[in-house]
């Protein structure tokens, strides 16, 4: 990349760019399980990752290609840039999608007993130079802003130390073509 890498901040050590926050505030897994599979309507395999993030796979897969897929699919995410849609749900929580079939819950029980450190934060859980355009103006969030900043957070820790725990299968048939819940249906 040389003198323009530089120029642009874009040498190949510092990419992908990544948030200086990795939350120390653990989810628990078994409820963002339960969540994806209401949310999804217990409709899709999926694999957990060591901090929450869900990534749906193909029905039928081995455990072990059900893995790699996951892990090919946050590896796609990571390299690309991770573009969040954080969608408010039925139940309280917040939804973050990504442009391939990966989400994170920010589980709002977990905001509750959080949020100081949560809004404190917030600002170093946007990457190197990152710039979001808000209501409120460039990088200035309001509450819901700040959840999914903090949401997307777990997505890059398990990007970076992918670490797939489970692989959920569905518990009912689908009809529809699969792919990223229809979060309309459970706002």
């Amino acid at each position: 990349m040389g003198i323009l890498g530089s120029l642009f901040g874009t040498d190949k050590k510092d990419f992908p760019p990544l948030p200086k926050w990795n939350p120390s505030i653990v989810m628990p897994i078994d409820k963002v399980i339960d969540r994806f599979t209401y949310y999804t309507d217990g409709k899709n395999d999926f694999v957990v990752f060591s901090r929450g993030t869900c990534v749906i796979v193909p029905d039928g897969l081995s455990d072990e290609d059900a893995k790699r897929e996951a892990r090919e699919t946050l590896d796609k995410i990571l390299n690309y840039h991770p573009d969040m849609n954080p969608l408010n749900m039925d139940d309280g929580n917040i939804l973050i999608q990504y442009n391939h079939p990966a989400c994170n819950i920010v589980l709002s029980e977990v905001v509750s007993n959080n949020w100081e450190e949560i809004k404190a934060k917030h600002q170093d859980a946007l990457t190197r130079a990152e710039v979001l355009m808000t209501p409120l103006g460039p990088n200035k969030f309001d509450d819901f802003g700040i959840k999914a900043l903090f949401g997307r957070c777990y997505f890059f820790m398990d990007a970076t130390q992918p670490e797939p725990t489970q692989v959920i299968r569905k518990t009912k048939q689908s009809i529809e073509p699969v792919g990223v819940p229809n979060a309309n249906t459970r706002r």
